[in-house]
């Protein structure tokens, strides 16, 4: 199928160049975007990957995926994405990193027009948005004065600065536990602090951790202040039933709280819900004709590699029918 797509300028082009018209601009290199610039670069389609950080998404920020098919024994999220990213390039995927979309628009012409933050333009026939999400903030006393010193969001990043250290994980869910075990390789203790009664974290995750002598566990209580002076060094925690505070002395908090979608750039260009995931139908095709969505910033979705990756193939399938309709 090499051949059917005609990319009007010869060939493919260099990275980011701005005197082509892509049949496909990806935006975002996690693994759904990644997944969509495999299937439509290996199709003959000139694909242009733009990412505002590093390849790879939250899932290259991972210590250890353990339910990604394929993995008997795991793998790290950083070796699956830079697979992923090697795959997509030797079919021909252009991919540029550190280079974040601000706007998109659709011409008269039906081509789309998409800017960065580094003052380029490029233009494609489709666009995939798989821009993921970040996590969320408390939005705490403390939160921002402490950050890199002490507040994080990423264990897998910043868990050996902390070895030997007590820290708090401020969330019990997947992502807050999933990432307390890269921290129990280092730290001395960890005490959990859970807004629920319970935590709704996978049982495998919750029986690793709870059984950790290393770990203590604080549910239905909430953070409400981090303290310090140049560093953390203690955060102050409450009992939501019975309105009790107390302080726990501490010198690393991470915080895993939820997510919020990277979907600021095309508000009112597509529909998003409520809280500002984009709206897709099954074929992950968003309310913009020639525009689609996948992955964790598509509403309703699971924030799953797998899931990713299957939107991502429905993705290029939909986008490579739209193409040919387009023809």
């Amino acid at each position: 199928m090499g051949g059917m797509f005609d990319l009007s300028v010869g060939g493919l082009a260099t990275k980011g160049d701005e005197n082509v018209t892509y049949d496909v601009i990806v935006v975002g290199a996690g693994p759904a975007g990644m997944t969509t610039a495999i299937y439509t670069a290996r199709d003959g389609m000139n694909t242009l990957i733009l990412e505002k950080q590093i390849a790879g998404g939250l899932a290259g920020t991972t210590h250890l995926i353990e339910n990604y098919p394929g993995f008997p024994e795991g793998v790290s999220g950083e070796k699956l994405m830079n697979l992923f990213k090697e795959q997509a390039e030797r079919f021909g995927a252009n991919v540029v990193e550190f280079e974040e979309v601000q706007s998109l628009a659709k011409q008269d012409d039906g081509v789309f027009e998409l800017k960065t933050d580094a003052g380029n333009t490029y233009k494609g026939k489709a666009v995939l948005l798989a821009t993921g999400s970040a996590p969320k903030h408390l939005g705490i006393p403390g939160e921002e004065e402490f950050y890199g010193r002490g507040v994080s969001y990423c264990a897998t990043c910043d868990g050996p600065l902390f070895k030997g250290k007590d820290v708090a994980v401020i969330g019990c869910g997947n992502s807050g536990l999933q990432e307390a075990l890269t921290l129990l390789q280092y730290v001395n203790s960890i005490t959990f602090i859970e807004f629920l009664p319970t935590s709704k974290a996978e049982k495998i995750l919750r029986d690793r951790v709870t059984n950790d002598p290393k770990s203590t566990c604080y549910f239905n209580h909430m953070v409400t202040e981090i303290k310090g002076d140049n560093s953390v060094k203690s955060i102050v925690v409450k009992n939501r039933e019975t309105g009790e505070e107390f302080e726990i002395n501490v010198e690393g908090v991470f915080i895993y709280v939820g997510y919020q979608p990277y979907t600021d750039f095309v508000k009112g260009v597509v529909e998003l819900d409520k809280w500002g995931y984009i709206v897709t139908n099954d074929h992950m095709e968003t309310s913009l004709k020639g525009v689609f969505a996948a992955g964790d910033v598509r509403s309703g979705n699971l924030a799953q590699v797998a899931v990713a990756v299957g939107d991502g193939a429905k993705a290029a399938i939909a986008i490579r029918e739209y193409l040919q309709e387009q023809k």
